[in-house]
């Protein structure tokens, strides 16, 4: 478990976590204003082009309030992986820092925030044939097969992963094949614990009932936006494929267009469900991290 950095300088990092539908983009923007600060996005799905509606991204207000780093920097198919995400992010926060400028690092992918903080744990390079032998079982068999062959050799990893994520489960399978030492066993040997940045980590706390609400408010309005006419248009351009496109919401949209007449209202209780479900496994990662839980009416007059 990381631990935090040992008493020294003050934090020359500032990292907006939480769960989804929680506020962190509207703190991180008026963050941003505040300090003159810039914001980092740290959102698996927010990285890609084209796969809007759905993600959250923020909106072109709070971009002009703010200038964002690492959104729509990726075509939907072509892939971004933790540590090719913390290397871009390192770069953005240099270049942010040069010009006196704040960085702030704003999201809700973990593994993303913890390769930055942290590093990963050493693993051999990707490899374009590992991963197009694994593409052709994922087109001939499904990605539960995929998931499977990872679960036979990688019981810890498989358990911690969706068979949706072809590309977490590909890189654990291909990361076995290449050195014969499970994917779980080179993150417990390096452990996470030497801090690369000394951060500042804060959150808004919200009760499960708020949280839900505004969940349950959010779907709504990405709905109300167009989001399953964005998806069908995405599938029509044939990128049904893109990783994003498994991510919580998008596909339930996905099934509700493949099942048929699209019920709105049973749709929108689905995606629901999935998000609270999801949100409540951020939490879990976050319970113990060094987060600074800021109740709302803090969060509104907090400045670091």
């Amino acid at each position: 478990m990381p631990q935090e950095p040992s008493p020294g300088p003050p934090p020359d990092l500032l990292v907006v976590v939480g769960p989804t539908a929680s506020g962190k983009t509207a703190l991180a923007v008026r963050l941003a204003e505040e300090l003159g600060g810039e914001i980092v996005s740290a959102d698996s799905v927010q990285v890609y082009r084209h796969i809007d509606v759905g993600t959250g991204k923020p909106t072109a207000e709070e971009r002009a309030r703010a200038p964002h780093h690492l959104i729509d920097v990726r075509e939907p198919l072509e892939p971004m992986d933790a540590a090719e995400w913390a290397a871009l992010a390192e770069r953005a926060i240099s270049d942010i820092r040069s010009r006196g400028r704040v960085a702030i690092v704003c999201g809700g992918t973990f593994l993303w925030v913890r390769a930055l903080l942290y590093g990963l744990a050493p693993a051999p390079p990707a490899d374009a044939a590992v991963r197009t032998r694994h593409r052709a079982v994922v087109e001939a068999e499904g990605r539960a097969a995929l998931h499977e062959q990872l679960r036979a050799v990688d019981a810890a990893s498989a358990g911690r992963l969706s068979p949706n994520d072809f590309v977490r489960v590909s890189r654990a399978l291909e990361v076995y094949e290449l050195t014969g030492k499970p994917m779980s066993e080179w993150q417990a040997a390096h452990g996470f614990r030497e801090a690369r940045h000394r951060a500042r980590l804060v959150g808004i706390r919200l009760s499960s009932e708020a949280l839900s609400q505004r969940i349950a408010a959010r779907v709504n309005t990405m709905l109300a936006a167009g989001w399953v006419e964005e998806v069908r248009g995405l599938l029509e351009a044939g990128l049904g494929e893109a990783r994003a496109l498994g991510s919580v919401g998008y596909r339930q949209v996905i099934r509700a267009i493949q099942a048929g007449p699209i019920d709105e209202t049973a749709l929108a209780a689905e995606i629901v469900r999935a998000t609270r479900v999801f949100a409540r496994r951020q939490r879990t990662w976050l319970r113990d991290r060094p987060v600074e839980w800021l109740e709302p009416e803090e969060a509104r007059r907090f400045r670091p």
